[in-house]
């Protein structure tokens, strides 16, 4: 649980083509209504896209919203590109349409959470809350 008192930053992003961005906007809110501080950087972001925005906003988080199918390609992808710039301390989330079956892999790829539909709200808040930082001092 993270001790310091400034905010827990919160990177939210929609990675590949996929348009549809309630969800993510419904799980910003419900983030900064918890007190967190959220930077949407809205749909069709690239793996790149989403490693250079993280990067220039020093976040303690990255939520990657996905409802295409595209998951297995994208969320390894943009976990890649992370570490390839450096960042490797930061709780990498994710939520949407994603098969039971394709969470393990996900988790080994070093995606550390996914939410799928119907997840309480409190429960991402309270995972998040209770995992960052994770490595930060």
């Amino acid at each position: 649980m993270t001790t310091n008192t400034q905010k827990i930053r919160v990177l939210v992003a929609k990675p590949g083509l996929d348009g549809h961005d309630r969800g993510a906007k419904v799980v910003a809110r419900a983030l900064r209504d918890a007190g967190l501080e959220v930077i949407y950087t809205g749909i069709r972001q690239t793996p790149d896209m989403i490693a250079e925005s993280a990067l220039q906003e020093d976040v303690d988080v990255i939520g990657l919203s996905i409802l295409s199918g595209a998951h297995m390609a994208l969320l390894p992808a943009v976990v890649d590109k992370l570490r390839q710039v450096g960042i490797d301390d930061v709780l990498i989330v994710a939520g949407g349409i994603i098969p039971e079956q394709d969470i393990v892999a996900l988790k080994e790829a070093g995606v550390h959470a996914v939410f799928t539909p119907g997840t309480p709200m409190q429960s991402i808040i309270d995972f998040i809350k209770d995992n960052v930082p994770l490595n930060k001092a």
